[in-house]
């Protein structure tokens, strides 16, 4: 069934269903683009939120940094990152794939349909002419053949009539038969009209209108099916991206299970604990011996005054509850240094009263008490130093070690830079034609006097480990840092240096390269390598190699454009890193 055979008749029906049409995929896009607008919006309010939680903007050297709440609400931020961006997907996915492209479409059908109205309106205008010149040429044949029967009766009346002459009579007898003729003309006229009208007719309902209206139908469900793609997409643009976002809830889900609070306390311990040894106890101060003393003749001794009996209570380290500059011996002179006590058998002092308890006990809660009342006084407000003596001797220690690791890792980088150094320079002496000598003096000084200040560094850094009781961890330090072909001084296990004559870097960088090979065991390949060129390898410490040659890789270029291979037989030694490709073990 289509809507030319059913609809023939239904031109008005037809023209505004096809305009509804066409403003439901109008009205679906206008939706589509408020849908991503909130997308956008949503997105952009996810983007903020997560930004303005990120406490990566803060130092990521702060002790929450280390715990695992800490880094599981960063790592929920990042995924909710990740989550606003798929949510900008699905709205740039939308505004892509609906929203412009049933725009496009839509313009397209309005031009298609305005033309098949333009047709049928002009087939309409067509079938209108021809029934106007129909309708004409019927009322030109009415109104002559009326013209002729008045014409016939004219004459019949005059050929009766007695008075008229003979001309009279002819003369209307002509005219009659004038008007006749030119009715039948009209008549036959009107015929010929009539058939072309009704052929034109036919025409315009059977074939034109038809046509017009069975393509309008096509159109028509062409817009249904692409507005029915667009609903599609709709739901398909967000299932897209849905595993992605799934990844994302599983991340967060995954940052939780992370948590371990048992490891949390554990790195608050380990940032936090001081090293110091709990404070003992209190011993008893007996202030009852003054009142013995003025009642019995066999007191043990001599009264002391109250402020000589809080004086051995003063000078204890109450450092937990104070802060650590009071434990300096100038801070505590004044109460180590016991006043005159008072004459034996004396009088006791005025400021006892009658209750010289009372008064012990008043003046130990003067001096003890504000003194342990809060560990807001744990908090150190000494400035930071260099050696870290400002921290409690844990945490001392622990930046000190850290120290040592920075200052051997710069060290081991130089180690191997002046290394590289002297193997360069070494084969420009023997190969003039590779590079000149001289013009390595000036990063070979600048390097030796860079290990030189490290060296300094290390050997600071150790002592101030020592003092803080880290003696037996500097060990790992020396044997790590200090065996590169005597590039380093040789130190002496207990962090001081040897008697030995330690050997100039200069005459270490300079030394034959080839003596590192000696006392090695064999280095397992890292990959290999094939020659692109000859290479003679006269120097001491290259290898020989011919175009097309596959070498093991042992050790990679550094910087200083060799590298190391080793040959199937076990012949070892440096190449240009440029005559070969290379192909590293994954």
């Amino acid at each position: 069934m289509d809507w030319g055979t059913e609809l023939w008749d239904q031109y008005d029906i037809i023209e505004k269903h096809t305009q509804s049409g066409l403003e439901l995929v109008e009205k679906y896009v206008k939706f589509v683009k408020e849908r991503t607008e909130i997308e956008q919006n949503y997105a952009k309010q996810l983007r903020n939120l997560s930004k303005k939680y990120n406490l990566k903007r803060t130092n990521k050297d702060e002790p929450e940094c280390r715990l695992s709440s800490y880094q599981a609400f960063l790592d929920i931020l990042n995924e909710m990152n990740d989550y606003a961006g798929q949510r900008e997907l699905i709205a740039e996915n939308m505004m892509m794939n609906i929203c412009i492209d049933l725009t496009k479409y839509l313009q397209e059908l309005k031009q298609e349909r305005k033309m098949y109205l333009m047709e049928a309106k002009k087939a309409q205008q067509s079938l209108e002419s021809t029934y106007k010149q129909l309708d004409s040429s019927k009322k030109r044949f009415e109104r002559e053949w009326r013209e002729a029967e008045r014409a016939a009766q004219y004459a019949e009346k005059t050929d009766q009539d007695i008075n008229a002459t003979k001309a009279d009579v002819e003369k209307a007898k002509q005219q009659a038969h004038m008007r006749a003729h030119v009715a039948e003309e009209c008549k036959n006229d009107y015929a010929a009209q009539l058939q072309n009208f009704n052929k034109e007719q036919n025409q315009f309902y059977f074939n034109d209108m038809p046509l017009i209206f069975n393509k309008l139908q096509d159109l028509d469900e062409r817009r249904v099916q692409k507005l029915a793609q667009g609903y599609i997409l709709f739901s398909d643009t967000e299932k897209h991206v849905m595993p992605i976002i799934g990844k994302c809830l599983e991340g967060i889900t995954k940052a939780g299970t992370n948590v371990n609070e048992r490891n949390d306390s554990m790195v608050v311990i380990e940032q936090n604990k001081s090293g110091f040894e709990r404070p003992g106890d209190l011993e008893f101060e007996d202030y009852s011996q003054g009142i013995n003393r003025a009642s019995s003749d066999s007191s043990l001794g001599t009264p002391k005054g109250p402020m000589d009996l809080l004086g051995k209570n003063r000078s204890k380290n109450f450092w937990l509850f104070s802060k650590r500059s009071k434990l300096s011996p100038s801070t505590l002179q004044p109460f180590s240094t016991p006043p005159a006590p008072s004459p034996a058998n004396g009088p006791p002092s005025p400021k006892f009263g009658r209750d010289t308890l009372s008064y012990c006990l008043k003046e130990i809660n003067k001096t003890v008490k504000p003194r342990i009342s809060s560990f807001r006084t744990l908090r150190r407000s000494t400035a930071a130093t260099e050696d870290f003596a400002h921290l409690p001797p844990e945490q001392r220690r622990k930046r000190l070690q850290q120290k040592l690791e920075e200052i051997c890792k710069e060290l081991q980088k130089e180690a191997d830079q002046s290394e590289a150094l002297g193997k360069m320079k070494d084969v420009y002496e023997k190969n003039p034609q590779m590079g000149d000598p001289a013009s390595l003096a000036s990063q070979i000084s600048q390097t030796s006097q860079n290990i030189e200040r490290l060296r300094g560094e290390l050997n600071k850094y150790e002592t101030w480990l020592a003092e803080a009781g880290g003696r037996g961890d500097t060990l790992r330090y020396k044997t790590h840092t200090f065996n590169n072909n005597g590039a380093h001084d040789v130190h002496s296990p207990d962090g001081a240096h040897s008697d030995e004559t330690t050997p100039d870097p200069s005459q270490a960088i300079y030394a034959e390269f080839d003596d590192d090979f000696e006392d090695e065991e064999l280095t397992a390949p890292i990959g290999k390598c094939t020659a692109m060129y000859n290479f003679p390898g006269a120097s001491e410490g290259t290898i020989s190699m011919q175009e097309g040659e596959v070498l093991a890789v042992v050790e990679e270029d550094k910087g200083d454009g060799w590298t190391r291979v080793r040959r199937t037989n076990g012949d070892e030694g440096y190449i240009p890193t440029s005559y070969v490709t290379i192909s590293l073990n994954k």
